[in-house]
């Protein structure tokens, strides 16, 4: 039976494309790897870091040509403290054509090779035409901070979400805690004594802005407050 004010149809999902760009646009830090250096760069603050790098597609022809391989790794650790709190792990791919100075200013070419998307459903291959044509989830600088208000300072309502999760959790689950938030939906982390599993609850429709959060967040909860079931899960 449908609830009131639940959606019918099952949760979009981002693109592997919005994933890795999502990632990107929230990153701090990045592990930088060239044929002749290994750098942690840990004053991303933000910055989509596409934009220290100046993406170049293949040229054709240029195999004879000695070009430094460069590797760009990023962590999408969850904000919140849940079990395996790696969410993803993105792999930018490539050959230098300009040299990487980590101090200047200036941007540096990279002859584009692909980038990667490893999560726990698998490995994703995401080409630059894609990749350049993708915006970043309008949420993702925002979402650790939203998360982390979510679970510190409205608890309470993290409990009243799980009046939405479908199947119904059961008493194997110990803990619920927010794990991610999208321009799609939240998703909850429903931990058991043994593993865990996500559950994403969406908004009544996709956001294009951050400043649309505020009404879709508060339309779940109504949703919630709605439904008839009372759930005394620990959160």
């Amino acid at each position: 039976m449908r609830m009131s004010g639940a959606p019918a149809t099952p949760a979009a999902r981002p693109t592997d494309a919005e994933r890795i760009r999502s990632i990107l646009a929230a990153a701090h830090s990045m592990t930088l790897i060239t044929d002749e250096q290994r750098t942690e760069v840990r004053h991303l603050d933000g910055g989509d870091p596409m934009g220290r790098l100046h993406l170049h597609p293949t040229e054709p022809g240029g195999d004879g040509e000695y070009r430094p391989t460069i590797r760009l790794e990023f962590t999408d650790v969850a904000p919140t403290p849940v079990r395996d709190r790696v969410r993803a792990r993105v792999t930018v791919l490539g050959r230098l054509l300009t040299p990487y100075v980590d101090e200047t200013a200036d941007s540096t070419c990279v002859e584009f090779g692909r980038a990667v998307l490893e999560t726990g459903h698998g490995l994703a291959d995401v080409g630059l035409e894609e990749l350049e044509a993708t915006r970043p989830d309008p949420l993702a600088p925002y979402e650790a901070g939203m998360l982390t208000h979510l679970l510190d300072d409205h608890h309470d309502l993290v409990t009243l979400l799980l009046r939405l999760v479908r199947p119904l959790p059961t008493a194997a689950v110990v803990r619920a805690l927010p794990v991610a938030m999208d321009r799609y939906g939240i998703t909850l982390r429903l931990e058991e004594r043994r593993g865990h599993r996500d559950v994403t609850l969406p908004f009544p429709s996709p956001l294009d802005d951050v400043e649309q959060s505020g009404a879709q967040i508060q339309a779940l909860f109504g949703a919630a407050r709605r439904s008839s079931h009372r759930n005394t899960l620990p959160a």
